[in-house]
């Protein structure tokens, strides 16, 4: 009887939310007590009308909490005489647990639920299916509050089907009712199906996250090359304006000033393009984490409900990174300043401006201009005989190169070859150039070595760390490095154009044609002069020239 009055007063003293000694009591304007923050969340959660856990009475506008000292001394003493812990044994259910079906009174905390008999059982009710062989065949899962959902509501039947015409979970007496000529399959076997596309859109998104996170690193280095390129241009910028100090001492604050506002303006558009990615790549993670939930569903019903609830993976949009001079021209503007004086500064002010507004010329302008703006680093390039392959025939002033149709009787194997040469020139700085090739496929490359034609073998472009290659055929773009490949999408093109900035550690392909568009960039660091390359693999005839 004693213990009987004990646990009397521990249920009186006890919050109806969380079910344990009331912490920091606090009483509602209806009488009944809660700890102050279990009462706050359940409040919190509320849409304007706020109710009473306990007698369910409720209120327009959130009471005000009022501190209960005579109960929150009685706890206090409750807990002194070791009444704090609850015996040990099975855990009562919570607001958010699945209660045992089986239990009166007290419901305690489910641990299964059984599909044939669709209810809950906790540790101790769940036993007979454990031991008794009249239950052998019925199927336990998690605890699910949504088995009734496997009831067909028109026959009262388990749903162990599945209607691919209404995409349904449906019983076996519902094709010969309302789904009389359907296409209905076991939901066991849907589930299979189902299962396999789920692991390819799960295999989808994993390289969507793969490919977005290589973007971000790839934005990261034009961050640190945009911010590596200002810090330049401003040094640059205070060396000559020094030797004009009397005269430019205006004029050098606002290009400094310019360049650190384009600069940031840059900086925050790619950090923009960053955290776009980052919601993407979050969202696509999500996605993924419930798919992996969904995959391991062991109710076939619930998982082909969810599974068809589910929405399509999100849009995407293209990153499309290009090469820039970012600040470069601003040192070029000013040299001309230096050059011209008082006659520049009169009447030619506004082109420094400009300059350093076009920074962002090269990422939002026509690709046309872009084109434009890049054939102002033209170069010509002529070839080097003593590179070339002696299947290769060099043309035109050097600057074309034709894979021989001619091959003698020793040489019969000249498909095993990489026939190739490099240019007569060393380019440093920024240079630009074309391309235009015929056949069925040409590579367009950039080399630190320039070898002799007797050293041909192993020395294939593309297949070292000293060499860069975009092999073009007519219907895609492969690129080459270190022996590595990666396919490159672009539109198919017979002209290709290359920009280099070297001291930036710049290279880019272009597709040529109406319009100019960005096929690959990288960005690295050039520890020796380029030279300009061409490469032939198997198909003789084939030719390139150099514009």
């Amino acid at each position: 009887m004693a213990q009987q009055g004990v646990q009397l007063d521990r249920e009186t003293f006890s919050c109806s939310i969380c079910l344990d000694l009331l912490t920091d009591p606090v009483t509602a304007p209806c009488g009944h007590s809660f700890c102050m923050s279990c009462i706050k969340s359940h409040w919190d959660r509320a849409d304007g009308v706020y109710s009473c856990p306990q007698c369910k009475q409720t209120f327009t506008v959130r009471p005000a909490l009022v501190p209960n000292t005579m109960v929150a001394f009685i706890v206090v003493e409750l807990k002194k005489m070791g009444l704090q812990a609850a015996p040990d044994g099975p855990c009562d259910a919570g607001p958010e647990d699945v209660a045992c079906d089986v239990c009166t009174g007290r419901k305690l905390k489910a641990c299964k639920s059984c599909l044939v008999c669709l209810i809950s059982f906790c540790d101790t009710h769940v036993q007979p299916h454990y031991e008794s062989p009249a239950f052998a065949k019925h199927k336990l899962v998690e605890p699910s509050k949504k088995l009734q959902e496997n009831i067909c509501p028109r026959h009262d039947e388990v749903m162990k089907m599945f209607c691919r015409t209404d995409l349904q979970s449906i019983c076996y007496l519902c094709p010969a009712d309302d789904h009389k000529g359907h296409d209905t399959v076991s939901a066991a076997a849907e589930r299979t199906e189902k299962q396999k596309e789920l692991e390819v859109r799960r295999q989808n998104i994993q390289e969507r996250i793969q490919h977005r996170e290589e973007d971000v690193k790839l934005l990261e280095q034009e961050v640190e090359a945009i911010n590596g390129s200002a810090d330049k241009a401003v040094q640059d910028s205070e060396m000559i304006f020094s030797e004009l100090i009397r005269l430019l001492e205006e004029r050098r604050s606002d290009v400094k000033q310019q360049v650190t506002s384009q600069q940031e303006t840059e900086v925050h558009r790619v950090r923009e393009l960053q955290g776009k990615m980052a919601q993407e790549i979050a969202e696509l993670k999500r996605m993924d984490a419930e798919l992996q939930r969904l995959s391991h569903a062991e109710d076939h019903n619930q998982f082909l409900h969810d599974f068809h609830q589910l929405s399509e993976s999100p849009s995407s949009f293209s990153l499309n990174i290009r090469p820039l001079r970012y600040f470069l021209d601003v040192t070029v503007a000013l040299s001309e300043v230096r050059d011209k004086l008082k006659n520049f500064l009169k009447e030619d002010w506004t082109n420094i401006s400009h300059t350093v507004a076009e920074v962002d010329a090269l990422l939002s302008q026509s690709e046309l201009m872009t084109r434009q703006r890049l054939k102002k680093y033209s170069r010509d390039i002529t070839l080097d005989p003593s590179t070339a392959s002696e299947w290769l025939s060099l043309s035109e002033g050097k600057q074309k190169a034709t894979l021989m149709s001619r091959v003698r009787a020793h040489d019969e194997n000249i498909v095993s070859y990489h026939h190739q040469v490099l240019s007569a020139e060393s380019l440093t700085g920024c240079c630009y150039w074309e391309v235009e090739w015929r056949g069925h496929g040409v590579s367009v490359a950039v080399s630190y070595r320039k070898w002799n034609a007797s050293s041909l073998n192993g020395n294939a472009l593309g297949n070292d760390d000293k060499s860069w290659l975009l092999y073009c055929d007519k219907n895609s773009y492969n690129f080459w490095h270190n022996n590595i490949l990666t396919p490159i999408q672009g539109p198919p093109s017979s002209r290709v154009g290359v920009y280099l900035d070297h001291s930036a550690g710049v290279l880019a392909f272009y597709s040529v044609s109406k319009t100019t568009t960005l096929l690959h960039r990288i960005q690295t660091t050039f520890t020796q002069p380029l030279h300009a390359g061409l490469r032939f693999d198997y198909f003789i005839g084939s030719s390139a020239k150099f514009f």
